[in-house]
């Protein structure tokens, strides 16, 4: 894990300690070492530019006094929890058009990814978030919609850098998400992901 991935993680995890839930605190808040494991695997997959425009967001927003982490989770609830977004929307930075759009690419593109791993390393793929956003519901987000809410919580810099990325990878014949999982794996003492495919099997 780079010096500035470590930074951008120790900044998360501080907002993610303050976020409020319906039900109260969750116990993901109080388990710090698989928050830092999960993160790091997925920042670790990014390039320096993207994580660089990341770190300003959250520097840019900390000045405002916003928590990227609870505005992550309040997008979130727009199709998980519609009413209560409702009451919430207003405290939310308005949807970009622009962005959206953007963010609607990357999603088809890392849903696609998704149901490739699934096919590849069922037991893994399995044992996490369902995929699509239709099978969304208020105890249950799904890998799209999740991605989905993150993405909003970026700036449009950082959107634009993330999509420059995916569409790269995508010409390439390369998945980020099969890199995510790889360096997850790896963390968890794995060899490689077929090895953490075959424990997974029992």
């Amino acid at each position: 894990m780079s010096e500035l991935v470590g930074t951008i993680i120790a900044a998360e995890w501080e907002l993610f300690d303050r976020v409020h839930n319906r039900g109260g605190r969750a116990a993901c808040q109080d388990d710090r070492e698989t928050f830092f494991l999960m993160r790091s695997a997925q920042l670790s997959a990014w390039t320096v530019s993207m994580q660089e425009s990341y770190y300003r967001d959250l520097c840019r927003a900390r000045e405002q006094g916003r928590n990227l982490l609870s505005e992550k989770y309040g997008y979130m609830m727009a199709r998980t929890s519609p009413e209560e977004y409702e009451q919430i929307r207003g405290l939310l930075p308005p949807y970009l058009e622009v962005k959206t759009a953007l963010i609607e690419d990357i999603c088809q593109i890392q849903v696609e990814w998704q149901e490739e791993l699934s096919r590849k390393y069922p037991c893994l793929i399995g044992n996490g978030r369902v995929i699509h956003r239709a099978q969304d519901g208020v105890y249950s987000t799904s890998f799209e919609t999740y991605l989905w809410g993150e993405l909003e919580s970026y700036s449009i810099e950082t959107v634009r850098l993330y999509s420059e990325y995916v569409n790269a990878l995508k010409a390439e014949g390369k998945n980020l998400n099969e890199m995510i999982l790889a360096n997850m794996v790896c963390q968890y003492g794995y060899s490689s992901l077929e090895a953490a495919e075959s424990c997974a099997k029992g």
